[in-house]
């Protein structure tokens, strides 16, 4: 059996679970989610204990992949609405920059002629501390993954002089260039 599947989920105080069907919605202080699980998967919420199990009905190898799957969706699903995920980016380069143009939308000026606006998507807020930081927050762990992933992608970093936006405390692979002066 999946060793992950196997694990409950722990649902703290602060969070409400709803099953019906395949459908599990989950809401808590940091907003409200919910998923459609597979039908190869039975999740069951305990009520008395605060903990949602997740079950396979057979082992079948789509059932083995789908038992491990769901349990890490479900759990990140809590985790977001009573915690939070955030993704800090940083700008390293002169005279790159962001602002917060209005709620949720940013402008990058990072060596382009012009401004790129980025829109964050439902659910999802970002702050800019000082104009080279980024944060991004929200309750759904892909959803601020993915617009982090697509402000980073406007320019990342390159390998020569490090310029870009890069994940914060990510280590960039830096190259020499061409040899100055090799005879």
């Amino acid at each position: 059996m999946s060793r992950i599947g196997r694990k409950p989920v722990v649902v703290p105080a602060s969070v409400k679970v709803a099953i019906a069907d395949s459908t599990i919605e989950v809401e808590g202080p940091k907003g409200k989610l919910s998923l459609a699980h597979r039908p190869e998967i039975a999740v069951a919420y305990d009520e008395a204990k605060k903990e949602i199990a997740v079950t396979r009905q057979d082992d079948e190898r789509q059932s083995r992949a789908l038992h491990g799957l769901t349990r890490s969706l479900v759990a990140n699903m809590v985790e977001g609405v009573s915690v939070g995920y955030t993704r800090k980016l940083e700008i390293v380069g002169v005279g790159y920059q962001a602002q917060l143009k209005k709620a949720n939308t940013i402008a990058l000026q990072v060596g382009f002629a012009n401004q790129i606006v980025l829109e964050a998507p439902a659910g999802v807020s970002v702050a800019i501390p000082d104009p080279t930081h980024i944060t991004i927050t929200g309750a759904d762990k892909q959803a601020v993954g993915q617009f982090a992933a697509n402000v980073r992608m406007v320019r990342p970093p390159e390998p020569y002089k490090g310029k870009g936006i890069r994940y914060e405390g990510e280590a960039v692979r830096r190259k020499a260039g061409k040899a100055f002066g090799s005879k």
